[in-house]
């Protein structure tokens, strides 16, 4: 069973890193990218407790730009800068 910070490691990895090193400065995803990335089955509460988490904003040093959609749910967006 997969842990919050499985679910930020992998978005650090797969997500924020790769964007990065393509010199973007906002990067953008849903819980369900990270879900299905992962192969989680009914997660979504993890994945969006993981990246809420202010420990991910420390982490994969980013600001967080914008978060839409409800607190936990398939529709999860978010938006980063990336420092």
């Amino acid at each position: 069973m997969a842990t919050a910070n499985e679910v930020r490691l992998y978005v650090f990895r797969e997500i924020i890193e790769p964007a990065r090193r393509q010199g973007k400065t906002n990067v953008s995803f849903t819980s369900s990218d990270v879900h299905k990335g992962m192969g989680l089955a009914q997660r979504y509460p993890l994945v969006c407790s993981a990246i809420d988490a202010d420990k991910f904003l420390d982490y994969a040093k980013v600001t967080l730009v914008k978060r839409d959609g409800p607190k936990q749910s398939t529709t999860a967006k978010w938006v980063f800068s990336i420092r």
